[in-house]
């Protein structure tokens, strides 16, 4: 290291060295610049998944998952969880700071007012299978509005970018409550204007034309904490998604409908749908002892789902916050399902056993949203659409902030070859 700012790398091979400067951050490590490294030394570097390489700067989302923080432009996510809510935290994410009253009630009426689909939506829904996959609708629906809002679509314009991540936001909510509708056979609901974001949303999801729907407070409650808790998280594969499509120029309709489509991976959204299947496959109380001994036997081929995280190396700070909501969310509702007594009866084992707590194999939010969608009559094939509704306003926020970027590139990544050396054709007869 030749000083504070910048590395010294050597190629042993060749004899050449460059030297590399570091980009610091306001918190955390910082990252070293590796652009000159192809024209100083002829290679480049090899990360598979990049999962130890920055592709951009951000000042959205911080995670440190050494010591289980997530913050939102700053905020610890359990101030946030505790006083906010989620259309606020929307603000916050899109424009950098909280809002005062003028502003939050001038946001929320912008996106309340930017709620309703064109008619013509009607026809591309219909367009579907009854029974197709509520992501593979909402992909497609979502990716639609590109052909319904590109007149006039100046992306060198702030306020066209704005417009359009607000339409977004209110958007999404009634187009997956439409798909999900359209699933099960029921007719389409308007959104109600007179109504906040989480409860115009329960309204436009389960209310029918024949009587008026009548929620605890307890519902739209949770759904909103869950709605912030995974409203962002820095450069997940969605993201990073979303930002690889807007560094083309796309539509930004188009850039968010690849985000969907990324989300909906079973090792990226899909989890707390995968939670729900375990469930399932455990079946009932008395065999959650049995299904603890199969995930500590490797040879079986059996995993518990949602416990452990891939960033978070001690617990989940997420799911901390959750836990609680997810047991008040049972007591309040009263719920009674054999599944649900069996995600408590294993919650319960994981935080007691040795094996999990040693390997800090904790529930993470994956496994707590599950058990409360479920709780909340939300089918298991739409967990994942309501994780898109909520992680719906990280996704404009880092469009946004990457619209504004001086020295924004196309997202190219290399490769390793290991393909077939140079070779002749040979004719068909001949091979």
């Amino acid at each position: 290291m030749s000083d504070s700012k910048s590395v010294l790398l050597s190629d042993g091979a060749t004899g050449k060295s460059v030297e590399l400067p570091l980009v610091p951050g306001t918190i955390g490590p910082s990252c070293i610049d590796i652009s000159k490294l192809p024209g100083a030394t002829g290679h480049f570097t090899f990360d598979s998944g990049f999962t130890a390489t920055a592709s951009c700067k951000s000042a959205i989302t911080y995670i440190d998952g050494d010591a289980g923080i997530l913050m939102y432009r700053g905020y610890p996510i359990e101030q946030l969880a505790k006083h906010s809510n989620f259309l606020e935290v929307s603000y916050l994410l899109m424009n950098g700071e909280l809002p005062n009253a003028q502003q939050f009630a001038k946001f929320e009426h912008e996106v309340t007012h930017h709620t309703m689909m064109h008619e013509a939506f009607r026809n591309f829904l219909y367009g579907f299978r009854h029974d197709a996959h509520p992501m593979a609708m909402l992909t497609g629906m979502v990716g639609s509005l590109a052909a319904f809002y590109h007149h006039g679509l100046d992306l060198e314009d702030p306020e066209t970018r704005r417009l359009a991540a607000i339409r977004l936001l209110a958007k999404v909510p009634t187009i997956a409550a439409a798909c999900y509708r359209y699933s099960i056979g029921w007719p389409l609901r308007y959104p109600r204007n007179n109504l906040e974001y989480v409860d115009r949303f329960l309204h436009m999801m389960f209310e029918v034309p024949s009587e008026p729907l009548e929620l605890k407070p307890i519902v739209a409650k949770a759904l909103d904490l869950l709605f912030i808790l995974h409203a962002d998280h820095e450069q997940n594969a969605s993201t990073s998604t979303v930002r690889l499509v807007g560094s083309t120029g796309a539509n930004p309709y188009a850039c968010v409908s690849a985000g969907v489509a990324a989300l909906w991976g079973p090792a990226h959204g899909g989890a707390n749908e995968a939670v729900l299947k375990m469930l399932a496959e455990i079946g009932r109380p008395e065999d959650v002892g049995k299904a603890v001994d199969r995930a500590k036997d490797k040879s079986s081929g059996f995993r518990l789902m949602g416990f452990g995280h891939r960033v978070y190396k001690n617990f989940d700070p997420r799911a901390t916050i959750i836990r609680e909501m997810t047991h008040k969310v049972l007591g309040d509702l009263g719920v009674n399902n054999p599944m649900l007594e069996v995600a408590l009866r294993l919650e319960e084992a994981a935080l007691k056993d040795d094996y999990f707590v040693s390997r800090k194999l904790y529930p993470n939010v994956d496994f707590y949203s599950g058990i409360i969608y479920k709780a909340l009559g939300i089918p298991t094939e739409m967990f994942t659409v309501m994780f898109a509704i909520a992680r719906t306003a990280g996704w404009v926020s880092h469009w946004l902030e990457q619209q504004n970027e001086a020295d924004a590139k196309i997202g190219r990544p290399r490769q390793v070859y290991v393909g077939a050396t140079p070779r002749d054709y040979a004719a068909i007869g001949s091979r």
